[in-house]
């Protein structure tokens, strides 16, 4: 019989579930080690801590690639069952496993470095301490209005984290594009990409920001003439992009901490709800429960007891270094689920709260589906829930019922500044979350070299965001790097289409509970209709394709921007009344960032770029010329000074000659004459009388002086304008150091 015959029924349907099995039973000790490993890790970052984690890493990334290889035996195209079908189509991307095993290590240790750079990256004052991004640096971006401390603190983060990741970074994308090929994808942007099983995702993409860049475009005019208006002309260019350091947030992805620079009617501020938490003695315990409360009243789970034990509430008070970005954590045992917050009583940490509660309710409702599909059906939908629950949250109604607004209702001008406050939030993230893989994407593919990425990384912020860097930036700059998701190997795309997602699924909900009226007064609160909804979609984890499950929640099988500009159009209608009336133009047409392009290890002379050498001798060059320039006018000096005194003699000398000879009348004409006529000298060629010569090298030497005090300040002027003081006054340039 032949070879083929056997391999069929070796490897048949019954044998693959026979293989799920197996791979199911294993892939929970080995992930639930892994992730053990690395919340060891990120709550107590030493060195003991990372080895232990990339151990782990190790074992992990054998597993995967052992069934990875193996499932490529299973020949699927007769087989009946399409969860098994797709299961053991997930098994064959083994992402950076496919790695050869020491590239594999040094790919772990290269990113886990990168993590640790960014998490422990501080700022330091001159003369104090340092400050790390949370929550110091985050605080001074969210609170100060003075633009030179912002400037400090948004130039000194990509210092101290952007600037030292560069050289890494180039190494990453260069592994993580070996990883892609080995899975069989063109490079690692492509491989991100396949998470979301679409053909035409960038058409889609780039036709959902176009939906949504009419809102955008608006809000931006109306915040850059509010900001005019603090900051004024010097700062604040009407019709360009606004400064990247005045937004509230030290990436301008949220610009909600500046509502009261740019609220519509000042003279009614809302409540600060922050204020209320902190009188009412608000604390991270409280609010945590607070949304565990919001998730239950809808009749989803309870959080089991190991996740109130075994979180990171708080920033730990024992001196560990943490890494405190918020996430929610799966253990992969059906029982152990985590949060990590350093969690500060505000609004928005309260917010972030209940999107982490969103993910652990995933995580809980998916919890008895094999390990492969516990995740969403892509990943903008993990993103979305988390969302939709924080936005449902944030109603007013709900708000007001739970103790933290005291106005019983909203007037128009009230509702006006709840919306404006969700929009600083979400529709200015819009352009941020759609960049970042984009940039991304161009640097995996090659179309971005590593010679430009900080001049395309503003060219794209400039284009989507019309936003430009405060200083200019150059190719010793990361900027990039100053983001967590980009240094720790995260895509971003997914928070872009849970924008999207999240007001389809808010609108699915509130139609649920029975809500009428608009959208953003919906308060889903206690409504088990709308619970048991989100519950059945929630169940299926990545089971099913996303098309299908988000037919399931909201009646359509594609992505729309629909809902949300519904949610805003209250909002959109008066930006555009606004901006009409104030003469905005949209955009920031024919207007570019100023970026200081630098040749790599390349100085400035006289204008030209030069090599450091080449400069340095330039300009010792000048330098000795000066001396000799010196040296000649002196030299011209003394020989000016001596010539005349002789000259001054030979004068005397003559008239005492002339009276004596006027008695002699038997001397020769020829001796007469030549007595009579005082011989000539030569300047430059020209035979003159020597009082004339004299003269004449005196207006000289006034040149050579001129000459010799030119190129003094000519030096002196290279050295300032490049440096703080002459380079010779400092020891480096001695080698002293």
């Amino acid at each position: 019989m032949p070879i083929s015959f056997f391999a069929d029924n070796l490897y048949n349907e019954t044998m693959a579930k026979r293989f799920l099995q197996y791979y199911e039973h294993t892939a929970q000790i080995v992930w639930n080690q892994f992730m053990e490993a690395t919340w060891n890790y990120v709550t107590n970052i030493t060195k003991k801590n990372q080895e232990e984690m990339l151990h782990k890493d190790e074992e992990k990334s054998k597993h995967m690639l052992y069934f990875g290889t193996r499932v490529h035996l299973f020949k699927t195209a007769r087989f009946q069952d399409p969860g098994v079908k797709r299961m053991l189509s997930k098994l064959q991307n083994v992402e950076k496993a496919a790695l050869p095993e020491d590239e594999l290590r040094e790919y772990n240790k290269l990113l886990a470095y990168m993590k640790t750079m960014y998490n422990m990256g501080q700022v330091c004052l001159n003369e104090g301490p340092c400050m790390p991004l949370e929550p110091d640096l985050k605080e001074i971006m969210a609170t100060s209005r003075n633009q030179k401390e912002l400037l400090w603190a948004w130039q000194g983060w990509r210092d101290a984290v952007g600037r030292t990741l560069r050289a890494n970074f180039v190494h990453y994308v260069e592994l993580s594009n070996k990883a892609a090929r080995l899975n069989g994808y063109r490079d690692m942007g492509a491989l991100w990409r396949s998470k979301y099983e679409s053909d035409k995702l960038e058409k889609d993409l780039e036709h959902l920001f176009h939906e949504l860049q009419p809102l955008y475009l608006n809000l931006h005019a109306y915040v850059r003439r509010a900001l005019y208006r603090y900051y004024g002309p010097e700062v604040i260019d009407v019709k360009g992009p606004i400064p990247a350091h005045l937004l509230g947030n030290m990436w301008a992805q949220s610009w909600v901490k500046i509502l009261d620079l740019v609220l519509p009617f000042p003279n009614k501020p809302p409540e600060d709800i922050t204020k209320i938490m902190r009188s009412q003695h608000w604390n991270p315990e409280k609010m945590f429960i607070e949304a565990e409360k919001f998730i239950t009243s809808l009749g989803l789970l309870s959080t089991p007891p190991e996740c109130w034990e075994k979180s990171m509430m708080e920033m730990p008070s024992d001196g560990r270094e943490v890494e405190c970005q918020a996430s929610a954590w799966d253990f992969y045992n059906g029982k152990d689920f985590r949060i990590k917050k350093c969690t500060e009583v505000t609004i928005e940490d309260l917010l972030s709260i209940f999107h982490q509660m969103g993910h652990i309710q995933y995580f809980l409702q998916y919890k008895n589906l094999p390990v492969i599909f516990r995740a969403g059906p892509n990943p903008a939908f993990e993103e979305a829930v988390g969302s939709v629950i924080t936005l449902l949250a944030s109603s007013h109604k709900h708000l007001l019922d739970r103790g933290l607004l005291s106005r019983q209702h909203q007037d128009s001008e009230e509702e006006l500044h709840f919306l404006m406050g969700i929009a600083l939030d979400k529709i200015a993230f819009i352009p941020f979350a759609y960049l970042v893989d984009l940039f991304r994407w161009k640097v995996f593919d090659g179309t971005i070299q590593k010679d430009a990425y900080s001049l395309e990384w503003w060219n794209l912020r400039l284009k989507y965001q019309g936003l430009c860097p405060p200083i200019p930036r150059t190719e010793d700059d990361f900027d990039p790097g100053a983001k967590f998701h980009i240094v720790a190997n995260m895509p971003y795309m997914r928070y872009f289409l849970s924008l999207v997602l999240q007001f389809q699924f808010h609108e699915a909900l509130c139609k649920a509970s029975g809500h009428k009226g608009p959208l953003h007064r919906c308060n889903i609160y206690n409504s088990r209709t709308a619970g048991k909804l989100l519950e059945d979609i929630l169940k299926q984890g990545s089971s099913k394709p996303w098309p299908e499950v988000l037919q399931n929640i909201t009646g359509k099988t594609k992505m729309s921007a629909k809902a949300l500009m519904t949610y805003f159009k209250p909002l959109l209608d008066w930006l555009v009344t606004e901006n009409v009336h104030q003469g905005e133009i949209l955009g920031w047409p024919d207007f570019s960032c100023f970026f200081e392009e630098k040749d790599t290890d390349k100085v400035k002379f006289l204008s030209l770029k030069l090599e450091p050498e080449q400069a340095k001798l330039g300009q010792w060059v000048l330098l000795a010329l000066s001396f000799v320039m010196f040296l000649v006018a002196l030299l011209l000096a003394c020989r000016l000074c001596s010539r005349e005194k002789k000259s001054l003699a030979q004068d005397t000398s003559a008239q005492d000659t002339s009276a004596q000879d006027t008695n002699r009348q038997d001397t020769g004409s020829q001796d007469t004459n030549l007595l009579k006529t005082p011989a000539n000298t030569y300047f430059l060629g020209i035979a003159m009388k020597p009082s004339q010569v004299v003269k004449r090298q005196w207006i000289l030497l006034g040149f050579c002086l001129i000459l010799m005090l030119c190129s003094i300040g000519l030096i002196i002027r290279i050295f300032t304008q490049h440096h703080r003081k002459p380079p010779w006054t400092r020891a480096e340039w001695w080698g002293w150091n």
